[in-house]
């Protein structure tokens, strides 16, 4: 079970598995876990009962590589023209 509300419209809408929409401008619907709207910054999580947790997909070693590819130069071949 969630709850959202709309910024716009201040309504709080819980979360079942029926369609629910607030009915302003946003259009902000919520159906199951789902929370759909034309704009997301104008909606708030009340609550909700599964935490939201950051699982990284890049290693630390992807990370360290990446930084060291992003610190690379680019050689300029030049080309003898006859």
């Amino acid at each position: 079970m969630l709850v959202a509300r709309c910024k716009k419209c201040r309504k709080e809408i819980v979360s079942t598995s029926k369609v629910q929409c607030c009915g302003c401008p946003n259009m902000m619907t919520v159906v199951d876990d789902r929370i759909t709207a034309i704009d997301l910054s104008e909606v708030v999580l009340v609550t909700h009962e599964k935490s939201i947790k950051y699982n990284g997909i890049l290693t630390d070693s992807d990370l360290k590589y990446q930084e060291e590819r992003r610190k690379r130069k680019v050689r300029k071949l030049d080309y003898e023209v006859k």
